[in-house]
């Protein structure tokens, strides 16, 4: 006896959205999508050179789209500067969008904060403040140990807005992963919480960092920034070898 199985892996049902919904998407169907395609095939370096300039910010335009001399490094818009922090925030405020949310986050509780480009803007540009204040310059690598918060994507945008790279590690890590990134990346600046929510629960943050902060290979670190997010401990649970190198910030 033979049975036929149908396979549950292949969906074959097509969800049109409205025609509201068509109306103000930025690819306006398939057809259009089928010409950016067509368009891009035919001519990437024109295709992308094309997009670079309409919708994004130069501080200096580029001239080159692709450097191909170096192959396989390929650059693209080799010779072009930007700031990411600009383009992602004030350029939406200058378009008159300031009032527009930029975010929509819900805690762990349920609770749902609303935040638009002017305020984050305004957030960002203080934080990229106190970064320079505390030494971080154009170069440095900033590690960013938080729980899931409107204040890691502040701190990511600062990062970006003053030229520091930035390492975001997962807030599960214990403390010799975060001290392997640290080695790693040779950061110079933490920013992480006294604690994160998950579960319902309150888990301990900052030990970590103090933890971490014990072993070799985390010389490079000059302070470190905490974020109150619960309101809990965040001084040193122990003795930190490193301290006498740098004072601790809290912010």
């Amino acid at each position: 006896m033979s049975t036929t199985i149908e396979s549950v892996l292949h969906e074959n049902r097509v969800f049109n959205p409205s025609p509201e919904f068509v109306a103000q998407a930025n690819v306006s169907g398939m057809d259009a999508y089928k010409a950016l395609c067509a368009e891009a095939e035919a001519d990437y370096e024109g295709y992308w050179g094309r997009l670079a300039r309409e919708h994004l910010v130069w501080k200096e335009p580029f001239t080159t789209v692709l450097d191909e001399s170096n192959a396989p490094f390929y650059k693209w818009f080799p010779d072009g500067k930007l700031n990411v922090s600009y383009n992602c925030l004030d350029k939406n405020v200058a378009a008159g969008l300031g009032d527009k949310t930029a975010i929509i986050f819900e805690a762990d509780k349920g609770e749902v904060t609303r935040v638009t480009y002017s305020d984050l803007l305004a957030r960002v540009g203080k934080f990229a403040s106190a970064l320079k204040s505390l030494g971080v310059a154009k170069g440095d690598c900033v590690i960013i140990y938080l729980p899931m918060s409107i204040e890691g994507v502040v701190a990511m945008q600062a990062c970006a807005r003053i030229g520091a790279t930035h390492s975001v590690v997962f807030g599960g890590f214990s403390s010799t992963a975060l001290r392997d990134r640290i080695e790693d990346s040779g950061a110079v600046l933490i920013i992480t919480a006294d604690e994160q929510c998950r579960g319902g629960k309150n888990i301990p943050l900052k030990p970590a960092v103090d933890e971490a902060l014990t072993m070799d290979g985390t010389s490079s670190v000059r302070n470190v920034v905490v974020y109150q997010r619960t309101g809990g401990p965040a001084a040193p649970s122990a003795p930190v070898s490193a301290a006498a190198r740098a004072p601790r910030h809290k912010r």
